[in-house]
Parts: C-alpha cells; sequence; structure tokens
C-alpha cells in the first residue's frame, strides 16, 4: 500500500518537479528564437550584446532580456566551440541565474552551462566570477569558454596565484573573470590591507557562480583562509616534545575516533609532568594545571594530536622536505596551506624535516563569509541534494536537480560487505580481472593514498597493467583521467571531485588530437582528427560491448556526496555502467559508525572464507551512518561559523573604516575628532565632573598631555584660576591642540599633512587588527571551558569579543593621536628611504602565509647531449643547480622532481 506521501507526489509532483517545469516555456520561446539569431552574422551577435545593455540602462530587467540573451549566447557558443547546448543545459542555466545550485550529473556539461548565466548577468557591467577548485580548471574553462565570450564581445581573463599586479587588476575589471575560491579570498584579504586605492584588485562582489560547490562552500569551508606574518621561532621545543611523546603509554591518553580528538588521562597527566621535569620543560614547583603552563600545555597536545591523529600518505605527504597537506575530499595536495597554532611544526618535528616558523594571523575570512558578499551566489555540482539543508541554511541557496539529457543507464548494485579487509581486497582484485579480462574499462576508488598505492601493488603482482591517481601523481592528472574510459583501461583513484576531465567511453578524442598534433606539428590537423575519431569510434564500440565503464569502490566515504561523485563517473550521457561497493566490517567507517548488530548477523549466518553479505537493507544502515556524521559535520561547521560571525561584523566595520580613509581626501575633521575624545578622555579621568579642585590630579593630567598629546601647557596653572571647572579646561585643550596641530600642519605643507593623516590612521588600523585577531584567536581557544560554568561559551565569546573591540577603537584613538603629535617634517632623502622601507612592508603583507619559490634563471639552451628521455646524458647537477634541459628551473623543480 503507498503512504500518503507518495500518493501526493504522483498527483502533485515533488518541489522538484514544479520547478523544472516552470521552466519549460522559457525554453520553448528560446528555441523559438534560435532560427532568428541563426540568421545573425558574427558582428550582428556582438551588436546584439550592446543593444542589451542599452535595454537594460533603459529600464529592461535581466529577467525580461533572458530569452534573447540564451539565444544569442547558444548561437555564439555553436559557433565558437561547435557545442549546440540542450535543452536541459539552458534549463541548468536558468536555475543558475535565479540563484540557485544546479545539481547535473557528470558529462552534462556544466562548464558550457555556466555561459548562459555569466552572459546574462555580465550584461550589467559590474563583473562576474566564475569560481573552480583549481588553478588548471580555471586556466583551462577561461580559454575554453573566452571563444563564446569574445563571440559575443565580452573580455575574458583568469586570476592566479603571484600573478603580477596589473595583469591581476585588469583580470578582475573584464566582464568575466575565472579565478579558485582560494586566490578570491586572498585578494578579498589583500585589497583590506592595501595602502592605497589603486592598488584594489576587486571592483565588487556582484555575481559568481561556483563550480563544485559542494566541495567549496561545504568540505573546504571547515578552515579559514589566513594572510599571516612569520613569529618567534620555536624550532628546538617542538623537536623536544616530539621526542616526549612515544615515551607515553597507551593508558596515558585517549583516542575518539568518532570526533578526531585524543585527550590525557589523568595517570597521563602525571607521567607528563614527569617526563616534562625531565625535559626541563617544567619547574618543580609548577603543575600542569597553573596558569603559567598554558602555553606547555598546548604545544604538548598539537605533539600528541600530530602522532596520533595524523597520519602519514593519507592526512599528508612528505615531498622535498616538506609537510604537505592533503585534502580528504578531492585526494590532492593543498600546496602553501599549513595546520595553525603549531600542529604543522609538531608535524615537521614528527616527520624530522624543516620546522618552519608558526605565523601570526594578520588577515583572515572564511569561505562562508567571503562569499554571502555576493550579491547574488549560484553554484554547480553533480551531487548537492544530501546538503541542501546546509546550503539553504548558510547560503539561502537553493537546490535543483536537473534532468539528464539522456536517461541513467548505468546499473548501481547493491554493497557487497566481507568480514575482513583481506577477503575485501581478494574479491576486488576477482572482480577487476574479471572485468579486464572482457576489455571492460575499470575505475577502482580508495579513500587514501596508502591504500591506493597497497592496491596497485596486489594489481602488479596479478601482472594487470594500471594507472594510480592521487596527490603523488597530481601532475599528470588529466592525462590519466582521460584515459580512464580505454578499452582494457584500470585506474585507481583517491578521489573524483573536480577532476575536469570527462572520462569518456574509448578516450578522450580531444587529448588524443593534442597529443598527436603536438608530437607531429606538422600534421594536417582536419586530416589527424578524422582518423583518430575513426579509430575512438571502433574502441567505444568494444567498451559499449564490455559494458561501458566499471566503478568499483573499496571503501565508503563518511560523506555520501564523495560516493556519488565516485559513482557518477560511469554511464554519462545515457551510456551504460557498472557501480559496485566493496566493504568490510575492518573498514573505518564500518568500525566506528557501523550498527554492531550487523555484525552480530554476519555471524550468526556462519558466514564462510570470502562470502560477502549482499542487501538493501545494508545499504539503508550505511546512509543512516553517513547521514549522522553528516549531520555532526554541520553542526560543527555552524558553530564554528557562529563565532566566526561575531569577528565578520567587526571585520565589516574595520574594512568599510579602511575604504573610507582611502577614499578621503581630507582626514583632518576624523583625527580631530579623535583627538578631542583622547582630550575628553583625559579630562574625565584626572579631572572627574562634579568633584572639587583639591580632588583634582592636576599633575597627572599634566604629564599624560605630554605623553600622549606632545602638549606643555600651563594646566596646573588654569586650575588654580578661580572658577576653572572641567569644562574649561577640556575647551582650552581642544584650542590649544588645535593651534599645535594648525602650525605643524604649516611645517608640513597642507597635502603633505593630509597624506601624513592618512598614513598613521591606516597603519594603526592594521597594526591595532592584527592584535586584535591574536586576541581573539587565544579567547576563542579557552572560551569553551565557561561551558563547565554554566556559562554559554557563545554569549561569553560575544560580550568579551564586543568589549575587546571597544578597546581597540579606544586604543586606535590614542595611538594616532599620539603619532600625529610626535611627528617631524624630514628631508626629500628620508622621505624617500621612508617610503621604500614601507612600500617592502606591505608588499610582504601581501602575500599569504604560503611557500613562495625562490627565483629561477631566465630559460636557456639545454646542455650538449641532453636527451629527455635518458637520465644519463643529464650529467649530475646538484638539487638546486640550473635544470639541465634549459628550462630556467632548478634541478629540484623540473626533471629532478620525485
Amino acid at each position: 500500500m503507498l503512504g500518503l506521501g507518495t500518493v501526493a507526489k504522483k498527483v502533485f509532483g515533488t518541489p522538484n518537479d514544479r520547478k523544472i517545469k516552470s521552466t519549460r516555456p522559457l525554453i520553448a520561446k528560446i528555441n523559438d528564437l534560435e532560427p532568428e539569431f541563426q540568421k545573425l552574422s558574427d558582428e550582428e551577435i556582438i551588436a546584439k550584446t550592446d543593444e542589451f545593455k542599452q535595454r537594460l540602462s533603459n529600464g529592461e530587467s535581466l529577467d525580461d532580456l533572458l530569452p534573447e540573451a540564451f539565444a544569442n549566447c547558444r548561437e555564439a557558443a555553436q559557433r565558437a566551440l561547435g557545442l549546440r547546448a540542450f535543452d536541459t543545459q539552458l534549463m541548468g542555466g536558468i536555475f543558475l541565474h535565479q540563484g540557485n545550485i544546479a545539481e547535473m550529473k557528470t558529462g552534462e556539461g556544466k562548464t558550457l552551462v555556466a555561459t548562459f548565466p555569466v552572459y546574462l548577468n555580465a550584461l550589467t557591467g559590474k563583473g562576474v566570477h566564475v569560481v573552480t577548485v583549481n588553478d588548471y580548471l580555471a586556466k583551462r574553462d577561461a580559454e575554453w569558454m573566452s571563444k563564446v565570450y569574445t563571440a559575443l564581445g565580452l573580455t575574458t581573463a583568469v586570476v592566479y596565484p603571484r600573478q603580477p599586479e596589473d595583469e591581476k587588476r585588469a583580470a578582475y575589471a573584464c566582464d568575466v573573470t575565472y579565478a579558485t575560491n582560494n586566490e578570491l579570498a586572498f585578494d578579498y584579504l589583500r585589497d583590506n590591507m592595501a595602502p592605497e586605492l589603486d592598488r584594489l584588485f576587486q571592483r565588487g562582489h556582484h555575481f559568481a557562480i561556483v563550480d563544485e560547490v559542494d566541495s567549496i562552500l561545504i568540505d573546504e569551508a571547515r578552515t579559514p583562509l589566513i594572510i599571516s606574518g612569520p613569529a618567534q621561532d620555536r624550532s628546538e621545543l617542538y623537536t623536544t616534545i616530539d621526542a616526549i611523546i612515544p615515551q607515553l603509554n597507551e593508558q596515558d591518553y585517549e583516542i575518539d575516533e568518532k570526533t578526531r580528538q585524543v585527550t590525557f588521562t589523568e595517570e597521563g597527566n602525571d607521567h607528563l609532568e614527569e617526563l616534562l621535569r625531565a625535559n626541563d620543560l617544567l619547574p618543580e614547583d609548577r603543575s600542569l594545571y597553573d596558569p603559567e603552563s598554558t602555553t606547555i600545555v598546548h604545544h604538548v597536545n598539537q605533539g600528541l594530536r600530530a602522532h596520533k591523529l595524523f597520519i602519514n600518505n593519507q592526512h599528508y605527504i612528505v615531498r622535498d622536505g616538506e609537510v604537505a597537506l592533503i585534502d580528504e575530499f578531492t585526494g590532492r595536495m593543498m600546496h602553501g596551506r599549513r595546520l595553525s597554532e603549531g600542529l604543522h611544526q609538531a608535524i615537521e618535528a614528527k616527520e624530522g624535516v624543516a620546522i618552519q616558523p608558526e605565523n601570526v594571523t594578520e588577515a583572515s575570512v572564511t569561505f562562508q563569509n567571503y562569499f554571502r558578499l555576493y550579491e547574488k551566489l549560484a553554484g554547480m555540482t553533480g551531487t548537492a541534494v544530501t546538503e541542501a539543508e546546509e546550503f539553504a541554511e548558510i547560503y539561502r541557496l537553493g537546490v535543483v536537480e536537473v534532468p539528464t539529457n539522456k536517461p541513467i543507464a548505468r546499473l548501481d548494485e547493491h554493497d557487497r560487505v566481507y568480514r575482513t579487509q583481506r577477503e575485501k581486497y581478494e574479491a576486488v582484485i576477482a572482480s577487476i580481472k574479471k572485468a579486464h579480462d572482457k576489455g571492460q574499462p575499470v575505475l577502482v576508488g580508495t579513500t587514501s593514498i596508502e591504500k591506493s598505492e597497497m592496491l596497485a601493488q596486489m594489481l602488479t603482482a596479478e601482472g594487470l597493467p594500471h594507472n594510480v591517481l592521487n596527490a603523488r601523481h597530481h601532475e599528470q592528472e588529466a592525462q590519466i583521467v582521460a584515459d580512464a574510459g580505454k578499452l582494457n583501461a584500470i585506474t585507481i583513484a583517491t578521489n573524483m571531485a573536480g577532476r575536469g576531465t570527462d572520462i569518456q567511453l574509448g578516450g578522450n578524442v580531444e587529448m588524443k588530437v593534442f597529443e598527436a598534433l603536438s608530437a607531429d606539428p606538422d600534421a594536417d590537423p582536419e586530416a589527424v582528427r578524422a582518423q583518430i575519431e575513426a579509430e575512438h569510434a571502433e574502441e567505444k564500440q568494444k567498451v559499449l560491448d564490455a559494458g561501458g565503464l566499471y566503478v568499483l569502490a573499496t571503501e565508503r566515504h563518511e560523506s555520501r556526496r564523495i560516493d556519488n561523485q565516485l559513482r557518477g563517473r560511469s554511464g554519462r550521457q545515457g551510456d551504460p555502467g557498472r557501480s559496485l561497493f566493496f566493504l568490510s566490517l575492518e573498514d573505518d567507517l564500518m568500525r566506528i559508525f557501523g550498527s554492531e548488530r550487523l555484525e552480530k548477523v554476519l555471524a550468526g549466518l556462519g558466514m564462510k572464507e570470502g562470502e560477502a553479505i549482499v542487501h538493501p537493507w545494508v545499504n539503508k544502515s550505511l546512509e543512516k551512518a553517513q547521514a549522522k556524521v553528516e549531520g555532526r559535520n554541520f553542526d560543527i561547521r555552524k558553530q564554528l561559523l557562529k563565532f566566526d560571525d561575531v569577528m565578520n561584523e567587526q571585520r565589516k566595520v574595520i574594512f568599510s573604516q579602511r575604504r573610507e580613509i582611502m577614499e578621503s581626501d581630507d582626514l583632518n575633521e576624523i583625527v580631530t575628532d579623535m583627538r578631542h575624545e583622547v582630550i575628553d578622555d583625559l579630562v574625565d579621568h584626572h579631572i572627574p565632573a562634579k568633584t572639587y579642585a583639591d580632588q583634582w590630579d592636576v599633575e597627572g593630567l599634566y604629564v599624560a598631555l605630554m605623553e600622549k598629546l606632545n602638549l606643555d601647557v600651563p594646566v596646573v596653572a588654569w586650575a588654580d584660576e578661580e572658577g576653572v571647572d572641567d569644562g574649561d579646561i577640556r575647551e582650552r585643550l581642544y584650542e590649544a591642540s588645535d593651534k599645535m596641530m594648525a602650525e605643524k600642519a604649516e611645517d608640513f605643507g597642507t597635502d603633505t599633512m593630509r597624506q601624513v593623516e592618512k598614513h598613521f590612521l591606516l597603519n594603526t588600523i592594521d597594526r591595532r587588527w592584527k592584535e586584535h585577531l591574536l586576541t581573539l584567536e587565544h579567547l576563542r581557544s579557552v572560551i569553551g571551558f565557561r561551558g563547565y560554568a554554566q556559562r554559554d561559551p557563545l554569549s561569553e565569546y560575544k560580550n568579551e569579543a564586543f568589549q575587546l573591540f571597544q578597546s581597540l577603537l579606544d586604543g586606535l584613538r590614542e595611538d594616532v593621536t599620539q603619532e600625529l603629535a610626535k611627528a617631524r617634517p624630514i628631508s626629500d632623502e628620508q622621505r624617500q628611504e621612508l617610503m621604500r622601507q614601507l612600500m617592502a612592508q606591505q608588499a610582504a603583507v601581501q602575500e599569504p602565509a604560503v611557500e613562495i619559490p625562490e627565483p629561477e634563471n631566465a630559460p636557456s639552451e639545454p646542455v650538449a647531449g641532453f636527451d629527455e628521455n635518458d637520465p644519463s646524458t643529464w650529467g649530475n647537477p646538484g638539487r638546486n643547480a640550473p635544470c639541465p634541459c634549459g628550462s630556467g628551473k632548478k634541478f629540484k623543480h623540473c626533471h629532478g622532481r620525485f
């Protein structure tokens, strides 16, 4: 019997069905316009763009222009790329324009879909940002889609790390700008540390489309982006603590795998105190519970986390003597990303590599708060529905499932659960061998580098040729993915999110054509393409006959999205395919979150060696476990965001004040008000209102005026005058300080004085804000303990953060007033030297705390006899010597890379 909900859906349709239906009239209208736009010349298509802009300025809305703009864009794409958008692609474009997330399966052409809303919204002239997960995709998509935008009369550019400033500024000034989420957020922070308006990059946050939106707005949103400066070097402390951790016993600490936390037990604290005293890190008369021990306790805790929670080849890899983090969701190395609060240094000590100094936060922002700056936001991905609640609550984004152009023909089989990992991997190898024998390409999904390389060894032992795609082979990524659909191909991948290259059955034609033309530049491109397409058609048919792409996963991820991303690689554009998950009771997810009842059931069945249980109930049980983990992770992100929102409000105030100061030509009124407020505070403190003259601290006021305002006035004599009250003294101080600053302005010259005021204001804001961020970080690290006193940590944090912000503003007034009062004119030579130093400081601040490669040499001719494929001809260059190939790079960065 059908439930009421099921019956209602059959009668009324789901909310998603109704959204899909609402776009049908618009799509019909676009299709009706197609013949009209096909008749236009290339020049007339560009002229249409100018016409749309004019109509927009005359009062028409973007929605009014949508059918014609989409028809124009479809025709431009057809001519520029030879691709005519399907109706489902137009549908996805409509949802993106409306500010939704369009969930579109792999192979449905999301890159082309984005051009429609991008074109329409770029007509406003405010600029549109297209956000990708890595620099390779940003450059590739910008280069590819710029052909469409150029045909429409729009400008396109890409933003990338360490880009020359003028080029980056020009890129943001274009109609369409491609960039990664990291670079956009870093440039936002850099803009809010810039000393002058002409040093700004971004020109506002109008509309952004985020590709792989779940990866960027959820997976990467757990940690803030930080621009840092170096702090005190504590290498010796980390090394000493690292030597202590292995001396701990198992009963000294407890590991909670569900929350990824490790804590000391009471016995552990006692043992730790003994070890610390033995290493002269804890005085005999002090315990770990004393306030003075906070720093050492913090570093010991980080050392314990580094040893017990962070595993080499899973959470990070050691490459070229450095610890590089691995993104657990994409399997890529996160170049330049470092764990904060000394944890990265603890891992470096554990691995015995050079310990980089800690950093002090100079500016930070979370991805949540950065992307909420946009007036309109949209996103694309193959998997978003499972996180729809988070998208709606955090970003106010709806999720719409866009139907596929052709029905999905992939067979998704029920999971197979084995008792042990050994039995599971034996079954995996047998299944791969069976598929390989009939020519079926296999994509094998693993959850870590370690497991992918173990599986690779097992395949090698069986004599099965294969490719491995993980953080170690990141550079060959596009090629490996492109080859994954070839006949007999076996590809092992740690993760398939945001790979950007389609797995096409029979191989990727475009990639094959590119390779052939690279090998023989003189060949006729048309002839090469025709030959490759003929060969490809034959191979594709063989792959189709073998059953299409077989996706075999060796483990379930804690997020259903990651599993769906892997599964979605098979069955693109109606192709046949198959997906199957192999699990064991020893897998992390099964062990930590799996039902104990399942283990009892398996034991009760009396399963034989190598047997698996296959049942829909097992899938349901696992999905519930995954949903629990997703819910817990959402709660963690939501809580982090609540804390960051407190800082975000303050960030907005400081950044907007900075902007106002930079845009202002005359700050005299602001600095005068600041000076008068400082005088008010000093008078209120030393000469309280409604007190007698004999209670006044006039001498203290005189000293404070000299210190804070460099003001030498007879305040003691004023206080002795008959009938003088605090108000009279206040007015006289205003007048004296104004007169002194007016004289100073004459000495400097009015224009120079205005520049000096602006410089001191911006410098002081930056310094104070940096100190404030550090204080808030420390506050965050201890505020959780307020919960033990029955007080809400978030409320406590809000109150104390507000008080700290008030202190920041008070200190800002005092510092600016004091520095201006003591400023003296300098010679032209001194001014030039000072400006040079300031510019150097500012340039150092502008770069985030990422590894900056040493400058390379200019390219030159290769060393005589150099053969790319024969290392014996390379000579024996040192690691830091120029590469013999003549690239100009160091050997370790070129042919000497591991």
